[in-house]
């Protein structure tokens, strides 16, 4: 069974970086697309960048295109996200997400293009979801 874990997190200052790691067991991701979410308390969780099962492509959110990178890290059987130039308003709860190749993956990346109307991705419980990690940009 797949497990997910997210690390890396912590208080940034603004305009400084992170790198994020999504760290499975259990299954190896290099097979699987990955996703990178982020929820503020009170708001949807929404999708900030995917990669592709292997083979495709990433996509970003406008909120982070630019100063954001997801990649696989095969050897930690890891997907890691750097984000530079941190707003305070990158503050929030940072969740990883794995699904197979197929619809699953389509409705993942679909959420990269652009926000879905009425979907919160919180409640895609067939996703395979890491617990999330803090991170708080303040001075």
């Amino acid at each position: 069974q797949l497990h997910l874990v997210e690390s890396g997190g912590g208080l940034v200052q603004p305009g400084g970086s992170l790198r994020l790691s999504c760290t499975a067991s259990g299954v190896s991701l290099d097979e699987l697309a990955i996703g990178w979410f982020r929820q503020v308390p009170g708001q949807a969780r929404e999708a900030i960048a995917c990669l592709a099962s292997p083979g495709g492509s990433t996509n970003y959110a406008s909120s982070v295109k630019g100063r954001s990178s997801i990649s696989r890290d095969n050897a930690k059987n890891a997907v890691d996200l750097e984000m530079s130039g941190l707003k305070p308003e990158d503050t929030a709860v940072y969740y990883c997400a794995a699904v197979k190749a197929g619809p699953d993956e389509l409705l993942l990346i679909r959420q990269c293009v652009g926000p879905v109307p009425g979907l919160d991705a919180s409640s895609l419980d067939f996703f395979s979801w890491g617990p999330g990690i803090q991170v708080t940009v303040s001075s």
